[in-house]
Order: C-alpha cells, then sequence, then structure tokens
C-alpha cells in the first residue's frame, strides 16, 4: 500500500506502509545508529517523535524481546528506507513488521532517507504527517502541522506506582547488595536499572509524580535522574521536586533528560537544538581528565551553556564536535549529571564506567 510523509515546509516523500496501517502527526527525528533498532522503538525519550534511521537496511535481525529497553514501542512513527521482511539472526523471535503492527506503530519505507536527513539538517527538526490517504488535502495538513507541539510526554511514558528490583530481576547479575538508590522515573529505559543492580544496589523507582519528601524518608544512597522525552522546561512541577533533592545532600546523577531538569531547577535555562543528537557514535570531551568518550544520545533539548551560574556548577563533559555541555558538577554539592546515554544500549559502553564513579559518590567501592 502506498504511504505519504508530508512535511511541514511541504516535501512530500513517497513509500511503502509500513507497521500498523493508520495516520499520524508527530514531529520528524532522525537516528544515526547502524544496528539497535529495537532498543531505539522502545526508548521512551522517542515518546512524541517518528524516527528516521538513516542506515538503509532495518530490521534484518528481526526483534529479540529480551533487547527491548521498556515494556512497548513509543515512536509515533518509523520510517526506513528499506525494511526487512525476512530476519536472519538465531536469536530472532519476531520480524519487525509484525513487532510494529503490534505496539501500534505506523511507519513508511521505500523513501529516500539519506535526502530526508539532509532536509532536517538544513532546515531542523520538522513536523510531519504518515498517511496512506492518496487523497490528503496538502494546505489542511499543513496547517495541522504548524499548529502540532508535543506535550505531556513525560506522564505518559513513566511508571504508574513505586516498583522495587534487587540484583537478579531483568537479566541483571544476582551479587550481593550493599546499597540502595532511588530512581527517578522520566522515561527510563531498562538498562539504566540493571547497570545499577549489576553494582550491588536495591532500587526502587518512582513516577515522575513523586514526591521529594517522600524519596528523602526512604535514606537511598543515591538517587538517580533517568533520560525521557519532550521539552524538559514543560516540567515545572517535577523541576521544584528535583530541588529539593539537591538540597538534601544525598548523591544525585541524572541522565539526558535529568540533567536537564537540574539545570533548570539551578537556574539554568534550555533550548530547541536544530536537528538535536540522536545516534550512537558521538564523542564527548571530560573536561577533568582530558579523555573523549564515544557515546550514544538522543535528545533535541540541551542546556544553555551561557546561562550556567559558574558559582553553582561548572562544565563536566562537553560535545567534541559542536562543544555543546554534556555534563555538569555542581559545586559544594555532590550531584553530577551528563546529557549522554553511560548505559548506552543501543550503543558504545566506553561511558558506562559513569555508574562506578556513582557508585563512588554513595560511599560504595563497585
Amino acid at each position: 500500500m502506498k504511504a505519504f510523509l508530508i512535511l511541514e515546509d511541504g516535501t512530500v516523500f513517497e513509500g511503502k506502509s509500513i507497521g500498523k496501517e493508520k495516520e499520524i502527526i508527530s514531529e520528524i527525528v532522525f537516528n544515526t545508529s547502524m544496528t539497535g533498532y529495537l532498543e531505539v522503538l522502545t526508548d521512551p525519550s522517542y515518546a512524541g517523535q517518528a524516527v528516521t534511521m538513516t542506515y538503509p537496511l532495518i530490521g534484518n535481525y528481526g526483534v529479540c524481546y529480551q533487547d527491548m529497553e521498556s515494556k512497548k514501542g513509543w515512536p509515533d512513527g518509523f520510517i526506513v528506507r528499506e525494511l526487512s521482511r525476512m530476519p536472519s539472526n538465531f536469536r530472532s523471535e519476531d520480524t519487525l513488521q509484525h513487532f510494529l503492527e503490534e505496539n501500534d506503530i505506523p511507519g513508511i519505507s521505500g523513501i529516500d532517507t539519506r535526502a530526508l536527513t539532509k532536509l532536517l539538517r538544513e532546515k531542523g527538526t520538522m513536523n510531519g504527517m504518515i498517511t496512506t490517504d492518496e487523497a490528503y488535502n496538502k494546505e489542511e495538513v499543513l496547517s495541522l502541522l504548524k499548529e502540532y507541539k508535543v506535550t505531556g510526554v513525560v506522564k505518559r511514558v513513566s511508571c504508574s506506582e513505586k516498583t522495587d528490583y534487587v540484583p537478579g530481576d531483568i537479566q541483571s547479575e544476582k551479587v550481593e547488595a550493599d546499597r540502595k538508590i532511588a530512581v527517578i522515573d522520566v522515561g527510563t529505559k531498562k538498562n539504566i536499572i540493571r547497570c545499577l543492580l549489576n553494582r550491588g544496589c536495591k532500587v526502587t523507582v518512582y513516577p515522575c509524580d513523586f514526591d521529594a519528601q517522600e524519596v528523602i524518608a526512604s535514606n537511598p544512597d543515591g538517587i538517580m535522574i533517568t533520560n525521557g522525552p519532550g521539552d524538559p522546561a514543560e516540567c515545572t512541577e517535577i523541576i521544584e521536586q528535583i530541588r529539593v533533592l539537591a538540597d538534601s545532600k544525598i548523591p544525585v546523577f541524572a541522565i539526558c533528560l535529568g540533567h536537564q531538569l537540574m539545570a533548570l531547577a539551578h537556574g539554568a535555562k534550555t533550548y530547541k537544538m536544530k536537528y538535536g543528537h540522536r545516534g550512537a557514535n558521538h564523542p564527548v570531551k571530560d573536561l577533568v581528565t582530558g579523555k573523549v568518550y564515544i557515546s550514544s544520545q538522543n535528545h533535541g533539548y540541551v542546556v544553555d551553556a551561557d546561562s550556567i551560574d559558574k558559582e553553582v556548577a561548572k562544565p563536566w563533559f562537553i560535545n567534541v564536535n559542536d562543544k555543546t555541555v554534556e555534563g555538569l558538577e555542581y559545586i559544594g554539592k555532590p550531584v553530577k549529571t551528563v546529557q549522554f546515554h553511560p548505559e548506552a544500549n543501543a550503543g558504545p559502553k566506553d561511558s558506562e564506567l559513569l555508574f562506578d564513579e556513582f557508585m563512588k559518590m554513595t560511599g560504595g567501592n563497585r
């Protein structure tokens, strides 16, 4: 069946319908990873977005459900050059086509994803519609696209109630637990929790509408604030609670959206990037050691370096390519944050050692 991708600048791509047959309007972004499409599809940070994969063949190793980073697929849509219908992999349990159907994700294949990516790089992230309606009214569609905004996505992806994990859960190692970590779920991935469990932590995951005083009263050894989707400035109530956590003297480590929310809680500002950082090959430089790590990233917003009070925080990591802020250390507080994903999945494990840094902050040796 024919499908169309209509962008808000009027550009139209014609291809074939894949996944669930339905019409969506979403923010169109691109990811440069060569592998890891299932992890991308199950990353809650993609809620409210349709993802374009720049690698031309997607689905060739099928779907292994153990590799999912959350309970379901989150993107509004999926855009590929070619969808493999016959996966070849001894671990494969399903086809990507069936996964998209079961997770209610429509998509389009057979389009020039290289041309689409170049367009998004030149003009910036745009809204778009994926439709199978050959009789669409372009003017009406463009009007809808100009009005669309991504809102309320953190609440959508967060857990609904407090949940406890111990080492051995979610394919983690069965090691002795010697500390307790509170995780604030604003869109967490399983591997964040798994990285903590593997380091001997009992983990309690709190939903995004958490009460900071309840978290503090549970007396954790450390607090983790996770990745997540959407505009960080929209999360005003969460920011207020994070400000309380930051003042509690309990060690805090925050990732991606958590990094942005912590900065906002300390008076800094964030802004939307032209087309964001999404992929598994982004170089970041540790300003303390001078080392450069290859990181996995997925964000469309960034902390404004000029808005950071030098008496409040100092840059910890920067992006080697565009010099944007990739990490902050807070002065006089046991609080560190990074914009990238040290837990990876998909992506390189270069910076997973930051979880060990967090363990040292909590008083442990692992």
